[in-house]
């Protein structure tokens, strides 16, 4: 199979991008892989693994090398290895073992022939390089620690424009954008610097770095994000746009100083992959159906209750998008406005001048809208002012930090709204969570299933939500969902309808349980008991359901 073949075939490459590469490299020569990752078809960390296919050289075996000692080798041999990208693991005479990032690196053959060397030969990528080779510039780093004592802020500049950052940054990216992370985490760790990655809400261990890639990939980070570069005493937060592998990216960016480094986070937010569709949030039917009921009214207040990180926002968004055409003016007021939506007038708060969500929301309601979209009730003067305007004519959609959704009477009124208000203001209230779905590729029966069904008298639950056949699935792990057995998350909600009866209800200490009592005697679930009645359906599992609502 030729390199093309292969680059079609197992890596997405379209014929017309192949094309297009390679008429540019009989222009003006290069490599087509590398003219690929340049048009941003391909991510540089996929080269690995195009390299081991096609040469049959087999990847590094990390976890065997990483702790081997450096060699005994003269420094102009290392010098020139290491320039050309390749690294010595191990020598015993003439025969050497070596990992490198291109194997037919012609200066290197040469000298390897030249000096009768029989080689074993291992395929690294940018992040294992770096820390593979990191154990030979001890000096280097003496040197470059002198230097910052002359001039820090210039050569801060140059380390973070070089070569290997700017790889090893791309890369990293590139590899978060294919698992589909939400967030990275760059952060120090028993001497090293570890890269986490954010997947449907778990964070996972990604790449081990090279300590001396600390300082290069923080100081890059914060140049690319408009941070100050000096500044490693206070936190710093800055933005980036950029694109990579044909996706535009816009990147929070938050800097936290740490005693013993500066810890990154990137937030990713990719507009052209966000849909803002009922079906996709994975509403149950009942629910939904009561949902879009509320949103059609043409006055009220509908909260969305949860945890940060449980895809309030999201939800919002979904609701907005769903009433946007011509007829109606939606104003939305946002800290910060993460994704734009066409049609929508968004505003973004500023409190360094004092157009705080109080201010913003007075001001939104002389442009006459009828729908307004708060990003969060904090306080007192917010929520009256959103609740009156639900009583002058607006249908308002906000959120607040609560458990669930009946406590969010208890928490407007513990910022000192009054209770006549809350009653004839409130539509709904959402409460809600993010569950991990099972991997469709490599979903399978529980092998647990029996036990399951008897432990959290699942049987009962079928029964009184009218399911027939109870189907526990797991998945096994496979390439599609990077082995983990999850692939995207779906909402678990709790859903209250401020109805004739929760009205007359005193808000007192008896609230919660009568109202999640009325609930029950309409059928309606809980948030446990809506992410178990996923589970029997086959949608997620039930550990997932016990992590994120038990």
């Amino acid at each position: 199979m030729s390199l093309g073949e292969l680059l079609v075939s197992d890596f997405g490459i379209t014929p017309e991008d192949l094309n297009r590469a390679e008429s540019y490299q009989t222009r003006f020569g290069g490599r087509v892989e590398q003219t690929l990752v340049n048009m941003g078809s391909l991510s540089d960390d996929q080269l690995p693994v195009l390299y081991a296919k096609f040469f049959n050289i087999p990847l590094i075996d990390l976890a065997e090398w990483e702790a081997a000692p450096a060699l005994d080798i003269d420094k102009n041999t290392i010098a020139f290895l290491l320039e050309n990208h390749w690294v010595p693991l191990a020598a015993d005479g003439n025969h050497w073992i070596l990992a490198c990032q291109y194997p037919l690196d012609l200066s290197v053959n040469e000298w390897l022939i030249a000096n009768n060397i029989d080689a074993d030969v291992h395929i690294v990528g940018e992040t294992e390089f770096q820390l593979l080779s990191s154990k030979y510039d001890t000096e280097q780093q003496e040197e470059a620690s002198d230097e910052y004592l002359g001039d820090e802020e210039e050569r801060l500049k140059e380390l973070a424009s070089e070569a290997p950052t700017v790889n090893l940054l791309n890369s990293l990216i590139s590899k978060a954008l294919r698992q589909g992370a939400s967030d990275m985490h760059l952060e120090p760790y028993k001497g090293r610097y570890r890269a986490r990655y954010r997947v449907d809400g778990v964070l996972h261990e990604a790449e081990v770095l090279s300590p001396r890639m600390q300082l290069p990939i923080v100081t890059r980070l914060k140049i690319l994000s408009g941070m100050d570069i000096a500044e490693k005493r206070r936190p710093q937060d800055g933005k980036i746009e950029m694109k990579i592998a044909n996706q535009d990216l816009d990147i929070r960016v938050s800097a936290l100083p740490l005693n013993d480094g500066e810890s990154m986070v990137l937030r990713f937010l990719r507009k052209d992959n966000v849909q803002y569709d009922m079906s996709v949030i994975g509403l149950s039917d009942d629910i939904e159906a009561l949902v879009r009921e509320d949103i059609k009214t043409t006055a009220g207040v509908v909260l969305l209750t949860g945890p940060t990180g449980s895809g309030k926002t999201t939800t919002l968004y979904t609701f907005l998008n769903a009433l946007n055409n011509d007829d109606v003016k939606i104003i939305t007021l946002e800290d910060p406005v993460e994704y734009q939506l066409p049609g929508i007038n968004q505003v973004q708060v500023n409190s360094d001048i004092g157009f705080n969500f109080a201010a913003g929301l007075r001001s939104i309601v002389r442009q006459d809208p009828d729908i307004i979209m708060l990003g969060e009730i904090r306080d007192k003067e917010t929520a009256q002012i959103a609740l009156q305007s639900a009583l002058t004519g607006h249908l308002v959609f906000s959120t607040v930090h609560t458990n669930d959704a009946a406590s969010a009477y208890t928490r407007l009124l513990d910022l000192g709204v009054e209770e006549f208000l809350l009653n004839a203001a409130l539509v709904s209230i959402v409460a809600q969570r993010l569950a991990r779905k099972v991997c469709p590729k490599c979903t399978a029966e529980h092998p647990q299933q029996e036990e399951l069904i008897a432990k959290y008298d699942l049987q009962s639950l079928a029964e009184k939500f009218n399911v027939e056949t109870i189907k526990l699935r797991s998945g096994k792990g496979c390439d599609h969902c990077a082995h983990s057995g999850f692939k995207g998350r779906m909402a678990i909600t709790e859903y209250l309808r401020c109805d004739d009866e929760i009205k007359v209800m005193a808000k007192d200490a008896t609230f919660i349980p009568k109202a999640k009592a009325h609930n029950n005697s309409l059928a309606r679930r809980t948030l446990l008991e809506d992410g178990l009645y996923k589970a029997i359906l086959g949608l997620t599992t039930i550990d997932e359901v016990i992590r994120v609502a038990g």
